[in-house]
């Protein structure tokens, strides 16, 4: 019974910290106008707490291991909630901005020590329902996230976003600090490990500016950006450096050797994939129906609660099937179901109904439930005990960064294609295409006013933004539903077996 008690506060744990990387993104207007700011300065808001909680999270293993798990844990919850009151309070940008590294820094071993607390509570045969409540976590809350805090802003103030996280804080400290137990390590072993800065710096220095590149870098223009390059460069030697480094020591801070397991490196793709898909497409859905419907943020957020409420009931459902059906089946029915959710989004168009968007968005939400469970539990299968702290802090490091590389490609690709539809359309505008001539006929008439008019020019302008813009969306939800199909493949080099390891039963 103690630990389906310590799931759900686990779980809600991480639910505050992922939701907190969402939640500031629609209330950075607000943030700008009331601190005296750019709204390009503001966006380091969001920069910030990204580059410290990816530089903490893979490490988080080894300082579990060298603080003690639940200790390490309990000061990550402190921390992130004092972190959130300062945040709220901050008198100015440069000083949030700060706060906000600390508070992503904290939040860094939130995610990977409350799944490895999970996945060391339960037996092999239980932990897909401990999975299925913590997926409710990490699926569900970056979708709530921009929805929540778009209404605390319009209703409040940008402030509450930080100070809704102090009584969840110091709930989830006292449930943690009772609920959850510890045996005591000898000093043995507790002096045997000394922080490695060396390999620590490689770390920062690689996954902090790859993150900066992924959240700067269209703004910037990529690589036209002697910026952007030096911290492209940066990343890639660091990294490079890092792995040599680790596979070299005896105390790996980030162990990179779990990578060598063929079933472990599938599930880290995978998991990779599977932030690449939920967050790419829950950037352009509002994004859509906001620059080309018109939509308010609460409204655009309502598209996707549906697709949350789905995954809340399947979770479970897929939890239960776990050790009954080959992890294989599972992950392929939701790599073909988001793939082939993504690719009807591309029949979309302006006039299309709120209800067919929520069944879109509602289609998606449910291959989720059939990749998070199978994929984390895919993961842990074949892991030792002691290994359990680093192989979640590489697992949910995937999603992070997969979700980070999602936003920015989608990003990117929605301006690319945009641009090129746009200049091939405006090619057909032209008084030698009898289609042009018609057209511009009957909008003039609907205007009153004559087809030369600058009226009726501004109109037809217009017009063929709107559908490059809407193409360039298709586009997008193309390339994403066919890369995910793409890692069908992977699942051949994955060993075949139920949520324990056991082949799957035969009927």
């Amino acid at each position: 019974m103690g630990s389906w008690l310590i799931a759900p506060v686990v779980a809600l744990a991480a639910f505050m910290e992922i939701m907190d990387i969402s939640i500031a993104n629609v209330s950075l207007p607000h943030i700008a106008g009331a601190l005296s700011s750019s709204q390009d300065e503001s966006t380091w808001v969001l920069t910030s707490y990204l580059v410290t909680n990816a530089a903490v999270m893979p490490i988080s293993g080894w300082l579990s291991a060298r603080f003690g798990r639940k200790r390490f844990f309990l000061a990550c919850i402190s921390g992130f909630t004092v972190a959130s009151l300062l945040c709220g309070l901050a008198p100015n940008l440069a000083a949030l901005v700060l706060l906000r590294a600390a508070q992503g820094a904290f939040g860094g071993g939130l995610q990977p020590v409350g799944q490895a607390i999970l996945t060391d509570s339960f037996p092999p045969e239980k932990r897909g329902m401990a999975t299925a409540i913590y997926g409710i976590a990490a699926v569900v809350a970056p979708t709530i996230g921009p929805t929540l805090g778009g209404w605390i802003t319009d209703s409040y103030d940008w402030r509450w976003i930080f100070f809704i996280n102090i009584p969840v804080g110091l709930a989830v400290f006292g449930l943690v600090s009772g609920l959850i137990h510890e045996r005591v390590r000898s000093r043995d072993s507790v002096k045997r490990s000394s922080m490695d800065w060396t390999g620590f710096g490689f770390v920062a220095l690689s996954l902090g500016c790859l993150q900066v590149v992924l959240d700067r870098g269209q703004e910037a223009d990529w690589f036209s950006s002697p910026f952007v390059t030096a911290l492209a460069l940066v990343s890639a030697l660091s990294f490079v450096l890092l792995i040599w480094r680790e596979l070299n020591t005896q105390d790996p801070l980030v162990d990179v050797r779990l990578l060598l397991d063929r079933n472990f490196a599938v599930s880290f793709g995978l998991m990779l994939m599977l932030g690449f898909m939920l967050l790419g497409s829950t950037y352009l859905i509002p994004a859509y129906t906001q620059s080309l419907m018109g939509y308010r943020a609460v409204d655009a957020g309502m598209v996707l609660t549906p697709g949350g409420m789905i995954m809340i009931a399947l979770l479970p459902l897929v939890g239960r099937s776990i050790n009954k059906v080959d992890l294989r089946l599972l992950i392929a029915v939701g790599l073909m179901g988001g793939g082939s959710s993504l690719l009807w989004m591309t029949n979309f168009y302006l006039g299309i109904s709120f209800g067919w968007l929520v069944l879109a968005r509602m289609l998606q939400a449910a291959s989720l439930a059939f990749l998070f469970i199978p994929i984390n539990t895919l993961a842990f299968r074949d892991v030792p005990r002691g290994k359990t702290d680093n192989a979640s802090a590489l697992i949910n490091l995937a999603r992070n960064f997969g979700g980070s590389i999602g936003i920015s490609f989608a990003s990117t690709m929605l301006t690319r294609r945009e641009q090129f539809h746009q200049s091939r359309i405006v090619e057909l505008l032209q008084g030698m295409n009898p289609a042009y001539t018609e057209y511009a006929h009957h909008l003039a008439a609907a205007l009153g006013t004559r087809p030369d008019s600058p009226a009726t020019l501004a109109a037809v302008y217009r017009n063929a933004v709107q559908q490059a813009t809407l193409l360039s969306y298709l586009d997008d939800f193309k390339m994403l539903g066919l890369v995910f199909l793409a890692m069908l493949p992977l699942l051949l080099l994955v060993r075949p077996g139920t949520g324990g390891g056991r082949p799957a039963a035969v009927h």
